[in-house]
């Protein structure tokens, strides 16, 4: 994280890096996007969170499993969306078609289902697939519970929370 020495500003660097071949690369691959995303302080819900990690492990699984060869992860936070890109050299994604009795095939559908948005282009040297996953608009509540915490976006979009007691909650 880069923190600008002109205030407390904190603009996320893109982190990005190579993923060794191999399935058992995947869960320290898949941590490690979480762990970025909660380090910058994106405001995701668990459940969002829980999500993402599962379309890195995916993506990550497929690039690894498919092309043999090694694949570079990045993660950026792009103006209100996370974006996951998995980089590596085969020609295009894996859309497979299955039965209902297939125990795989599934991984791409599962992140169309899950993210905001997803797609792939081809590079020089292979294919990039990615996805994206907004912010969540409801934050977890500094409130310890006692209402519900709002982006500033959110609030223009929204009517306010109501605590129990009629007071209006706000982050701040």
């Amino acid at each position: 994280m880069v923190v600008s020495p002109l205030s407390n500003a904190r603009f996320p660097v893109p982190a990005e890096w190579g993923v060794p071949v191999g399935v058992d690369a995947v869960p320290g691959a898949r941590r490690l996007v979480v762990a970025i995303v909660r380090e910058w302080g994106v405001p995701l819900s668990e459940v969002a969170l829980e999500e993402l990690e599962l379309c890195a492990s995916e993506v990550i699984a497929n690039a690894l499993v498919h092309t043999g060869e090694r694949c570079v992860v990045t993660v950026r936070w792009c103006g209100g969306r996370v974006r996951v890109e998995v980089a590596d050299r085969g020609m295009e994604p894996r859309l497979m078609e299955c039965d209902e009795e297939a125990t795989g095939g599934r991984g791409l559908l599962l992140v169309e289902a899950l993210t905001d948005a997803w797609g792939w282009y081809p590079t020089a040297e292979g294919k990039v697939v990615w996805f994206e996953y907004s912010e969540t608009r409801e934050a977890p509540c500094p409130t310890h519970g006692w209402g519900t915490a709002f982006t500033i976006h959110a609030l223009g979009r929204r009517s306010r929370p109501v605590s129990p007691a009629g007071t209006v909650l706000v982050r701040t």
